[in-house]
């Protein structure tokens, strides 16, 4: 990170040996690291430290990471930090599902791991800050999920001339880390693909939060004459099911869901 602004982090954990280990790791990354030792004390360095993230342990005592991010969060119920979880739950994801967090991960965790997610995090923060005066799309943005390399340029360049901002993935499993880093304003999904069901990625959206409010679009270029209810009723913000794989269709279905 040399030549680079110094990004601020704030290290609130009640295990003493890990604030100073982590603490040196990040600094040694080129971060400026304050530490807490509980929530109460990370509420008292905010009024000195302006964080550009804030790692947080949830089980403490005291007010704990849920009071902490009480405290900061505003009357729309989102943080006033980029904050990143750590906890030692193992089912994280739907534990989280109902609060505004940038990221989690699980304890104890890997340097490397928690590195690459402190940097994905500060990266996508910065970037939003920089977004004031961007070039507007008319269309808005949406992530098309097509495993046939074909069709998936072929949708692309349609929806392009359509006006849309376009990302793309060939594999179910990608659409999940694209969906997070690129926030579209809408999911294309193709439903049968080798790797993931469109469907079940679907589901996984839906326990993420940051993705969860993400409206989808699924198609289906085969012959099963499964009804558009099983799939628009199912929960999982699927809000068009379109039975083909024809272009002006699925463009279609996707002004709709924008409109």
């Amino acid at each position: 990170m040399t030549n680079q602004i110094r990004r601020k982090i704030l290290l609130i954990d009640d295990d003493a040996s890990l604030l100073i280990t982590l603490g040196d790791f990040l600094s040694f990354e080129g971060y400026e690291v304050t530490t807490a030792d509980c929530a109460e004390n990370g509420l008292e360095v905010m009024d000195s430290v302006v964080p550009d993230l804030v790692i947080l342990d949830m089980s403490m005592p005291g007010i704990g990471g849920m009071g902490f991010l009480r405290e900061v969060t505003d009357a729309n119920g989102k943080p006033k930090y980029p904050v990143l979880v750590l906890t030692a739950r193992a089912n994280m994801a739907e534990f989280f599902a109902g609060m505004e967090v940038d990221g989690f991960i699980a304890k104890p965790c890997d340097p490397a791991d928690l590195l690459m997610e402190v940097g994905r995090i500060v990266f996508l923060r910065s970037g939003e800050e920089s977004d004031e005066g961007a070039e507007v799309v008319v269309g808005g943005k949406v992530l098309i999920a097509e495993d046939d390399g074909a069709r998936n340029q072929v949708l692309a360049g349609a929806f392009e001339k359509a006006g849309f901002d376009v990302c793309t993935v060939s594999k179910g499993p990608d659409v999940l880390e694209k969906a997070i880093v690129e926030k579209p304003d809408v999911i294309v999904l193709k439903l049968v693909m080798s790797s993931m069901n469109g469907d079940a990625i679907a589901g996984v959206l839906k326990d993420m939060p940051n993705t969860k409010s993400i409206p989808i679009v699924l198609f289906d270029d085969s012959d099963v004459p499964v009804p558009e209810t099983k799939y628009t009723d199912s929960g999982l913000g699927i809000k068009k099911f379109v039975r083909t794989n024809e272009v002006d269709s699925i463009i279609d279905a996707v002004k709709t869901v924008l409109s």
